[in-house]
């Protein structure tokens, strides 16, 4: 049978103290509880370990003084390995590992982390973009202390908060006949070449909003990158429908770009952050509260088109 931590400071105590009483005092149990324990000891290493008197307490054999040491030293290492537990728990230091699936997350991840830079040591990041799966297995295998991701078919195991809903949106060159438009419709696009999103979700998302559209535009080229698909179409070879954008309208190569909303009725896409809700570190706290404010009150709504925003610069 095996001792338990409670058996050993109780063992320790009793010692001590030379004393079962005094121990059960200190220790706010029943004598017979310090009693048993000193049993379960002696009983699991065939030893004596406690000479017992009468009217002048307890005193330790040979044995006992040395298996007491022991329990010590294994009851400093505990509190020792919980106070670290607790300190790691409530501090912002360590690490914080974010496993991301979101194309334009650079526009507004290295914003957000900025809020987690305080006075306090700044815990190290690391960052892992990753397909939505894998984002949501890293996170129930412990990969990752926070995921950013799209919640399509999240298994019930998987804690998260929605941030904000992206409508679709068309993205053409600032030159394109659809760039002098307030808002196109998925129509307009049956004539038009087509840069595809190929990343998982993503690809299924934009085939079907077509399909439902009755559209089936020519596909040009499938780019598994926000950004090549907005080089491609900063270069004129066609346009795209995209979700979310960085906050300038320009491409890698500094051709300028038009986001313009699609009047048709499209589901949205939705960008969570996901975690463990339940018993979180300090540190993801403040990482989740920073998405919150970020997406909620903050710079985010820039990152969608819904018609309301301003011009594009």
């Amino acid at each position: 049978m095996a001792i338990s931590l409670k058996s050993m400071r109780y063992f320790t105590c009793a010692l001590s103290h030379g004393s079962i009483s005094r121990a059960a005092e200190e220790l706010n149990v029943a004598a017979s509880a310090i009693s048993a324990a000193i049993d379960q000891i002696e009983a699991q290493f065939q030893l004596k370990l406690v000479n017992r008197f009468r009217a002048r307490g307890i005193s330790a054999t040979a044995s006992g003084r040395a298996l007491a040491r022991k329990f010590a030293h294994l009851l400093e290492e505990y509190e020792a390995v919980l106070a670290e537990g607790s300190d790691l728990k409530h501090a912002l230091t360590g690490s914080l590992r974010i496993g991301y699936y979101a194309p334009v997350a650079p526009a507004f991840l290295p914003e957000i982390l900025s809020t987690l830079a305080t006075t306090e040591a700044a815990p190290t990041i690391h960052l892992e973009e990753c397909n939505n799966d894998r984002a949501q297995a890293g996170l129930l295998a412990g990969d990752f202390d926070a995921i950013l991701f799209v919640p399509d078919a999240v298994p019930p195991q998987v804690d998260f908060e929605v941030l904000i809903e992206a409508p679709a949106y068309c993205l053409c060159s600032a030159a394109h006949p659809l760039a002098q438009q307030d808002a196109v419709d998925l129509r307009q696009l049956g004539g038009e070449p087509v840069i595809v999103l190929n990343r998982p979700v993503a690809v299924d998302y934009y085939r079907q909003l077509l399909e439902a559209a009755g559209q089936n535009p020519a596909t040009l080229a499938y780019a598994n990158s926000s950004e090549m698909v907005r080089s491609l179409v900063g270069a004129g070879h066609g346009c795209a429908i995209l979700n979310m954008r960085p906050a300038l309208d320009i491409s890698y190569a500094g051709q300028a770009l038009a986001a313009r909303p699609i009047r048709d009725p499209l589901p949205s896409l939705s960008l969570a952050v996901g975690y463990d809700r339940s018993n979180p570190r300090r540190v993801v706290t403040r990482f989740v509260d920073a998405c919150r404010a970020y997406f909620r009150e903050g710079a985010g709504a820039a990152l969608v088109v819904t018609g309301r925003e301003p011009a594009p610069r």
